[in-house]
């Protein structure tokens, strides 16, 4: 998807809307619903495209030698920095990412995690002619490779050293990027939360590249790195709700003995957020997720392979740019 299409459904999500269909709450519902892992990562489909190839230069993550000293970086910048300069930094929509660099070798390296079909793939779906359920490109992989670009970090963001540590607890830290990226694939957009306010209910947590960059460090502090008293912020896209609807899967929703009115309200709701050919169509459609999420207060929302509804409230979306403070130690609970 294009950087100009997801500026325009960036635009359009300000407003968000969709058809309500009738579910049945859970009395005793987990919130946040849980992140879904897997045991294996699946291969992509054909139809899925990139515009920019995820990855371009990757390569594999090198063993250090344990005596090692590496300093480690935070990095931040703009969305689409490469393109449009620091336009996406004056709404706060930054991209993270983590440097390291070998005191032995002098090498430096960048990590990151990101989406393997640009954003608004993995935010919205495609309604293909002959398919029934709508058709997802999300899945996002972490990117490893030699070299960081100084200029790209520096002149819109942030490249700042948080911490050192040596080449056992990166080689320790390595084993666990392989599991993390091969069990945590899909990206998910959306923080869905039911207020504004900090102790607000969250709904459903959002899993992106700063997510990635928060595990990375908590798994650094866990293996005892000590990091510095530096304030970190970071990127959060959100919706606002009421709690939300469990309404099935693909199968459930889409099969052969699926609810066929749920079907086309979900397709029906996604429909505008299609690419779009002109300004004028642009627009029109813009109308209509006014009118369905503002008016008629609704969204769907897919998470985990599930479908959900979301009874949206004011302010319905809201892009937060705030602090998460580096960790202190060894997180007795750590989300692998």
């Amino acid at each position: 998807m294009s950087a100009a299409r997801y500026c325009r459904l960036l635009l359009a999500a300000a407003v968000w809307g969709l058809c309500f269909s009738a579910g049945s709450r859970s009395p005793q519902r987990r919130w946040p619903v849980p992140y879904r892992r897997f045991d294996y990562r699946p291969k992509t489909d054909p139809y899925c495209q990139a515009r920019y190839t995820f990855c371009p230069t990757g390569s594999a993550i090198p063993i250090m030698k344990e005596e090692d000293v590496i300093e480690v970086y935070r990095l931040q910048a703009p969305v689409w920095e490469f393109k449009y300069g620091d336009l996406l930094g004056h709404l706060k929509v930054m991209h993270d990412a983590v440097g390291f660099k070998s005191s032995l070798t002098g090498k430096n390296y960048t990590m990151e995690w990101y989406e393997l079909f640009q954003l608004g793939n993995c935010t919205f779906p495609h309604l293909r002619p002959g398919m029934e359920a709508p058709f997802w490109c999300n899945q996002g992989a972490a990117c490893f490779y030699e070299g960081i670009d100084d200029a790209h970090w520096k002149e819109n963001g942030t490249l700042v050293l948080v911490t050192t540590i040596s080449g056992t607890m990166f080689n320790e830290m390595a084993k666990w990027v392989r599991h993390d990226n091969e069990t945590g694939i899909y990206y998910e957009t959306w923080t869905v939360q039911a207020s504004p306010d900090k102790q607000s209910v969250v709904w459903f947590d959002s899993y992106e590249c700063s997510k990635f960059i928060l595990r990375t460090y908590q798994k650094l502090a866990d293996l005892g790195a000590v990091f510095k008293k530096i304030q970190t912020n970071y990127t959060s896209i959100i919706l606002f709700s009421g709690e939300p609807v469990y309404l099935g899967n693909e199968t459930s929703i889409f099969g052969p003995v699926g609810n066929k009115t749920l079907a086309a309200a979900i397709r029906d709701f996604y429909y505008p957020f299609k690419p779009h050919r002109t300004v004028r169509e642009f627009f029109v459609d813009l109308l209509k997720i006014i009118d369905r999420v503002i008016l008629n207060h609704q969204f769907y929302l897919f998470y985990n392979l599930e479908y959900w509804f979301l009874p949206m409230k004011f302010p319905y979306l809201k892009i937060i740019y705030e602090e998460v403070p580096l960790p202190t130690g060894s997180k007795a609970s750590f989300d692998v």
